[in-house]
């Protein structure tokens, strides 16, 4: 123990009496011993450390992260980000809600002009699916009357059945778009009202 202290001491004593330039470092092995020097072993790199000055005080204390520490810390440095830009972006959106209406039955006013413009689509897309549906009922039944009578549908009559089917697919996707944009156009300024009364208290 006393050979140990003296090893310390020693090392210490070389420690103040190193240039103003000189860093020194401190360390702790494996067995958990303390270690001062210049240089980092390599393997011992990835571990905690300590800068000292010549006056033995420490300057600055370096933590090394685990894998599994560093990984956590960049995702929630990741998640801190979004955090952030989702806030900035709640600013610019309550700013730009304010801006825009007065009041909460302008919003109401706004939502019914483009629910309008979405249900004038929806009812055009409608009549246009049953014309559709009429013709390709029409044209099967032509082509079941070939069936039965044991003849082979003309190349032509074939060809305007995948037409029709193609554009009743078409027509049917069209619907299903337009019923997804009245539910977004719904969805969207029920909760601009909502925020708008949340940030005026205004009815």
């Amino acid at each position: 123990m006393i050979k140990y202290r003296l090893f310390v001491a020693l090392v210490i004593g070389m420690t103040f009496s190193l240039p103003a330039v000189a860093k020194m470092y401190k360390w702790v092995d494996d067995k958990g011993v303390t270690h001062y020097g210049e240089t980092i072993p390599p393997e011992y790199a990835h571990r905690d450390r300590e800068e000292l000055n010549k006056a033995g005080r420490v300057v600055e204390k370096k933590e090394v992260l685990t894998p599994e520490e560093r990984h956590a810390k960049e995702l929630e440095d990741i998640r801190k980000r979004e955090d952030e830009e989702a806030a900035l972006e709640q600013k610019r959106r309550d700013k730009a809600l304010l801006n825009t209406y007065s009041n909460a039955k302008e919003i109401d006013l706004a939502r019914a002009r483009n629910l309008q413009q979405v249900e004038a689509r929806l009812n055009s897309i409608s009549s246009q699916l049953k014309m559709a549906d009429d013709k390709l009922t029409g044209l099967q039944k032509e082509a079941d009357g070939y069936t039965g009578a044991g003849k082979n549908i003309p190349a032509s009559l074939q060809d305007d059945l995948q037409e029709s089917q193609a554009r009743l697919t078409k027509l049917q996707q069209d619907m299903e778009k337009s019923r997804a944009e009245k539910a977004a156009v719904e969805a969207r300024y029920d909760a601009d009202k909502a925020r708008y009364r949340e940030l005026t208290g205004k009815e």
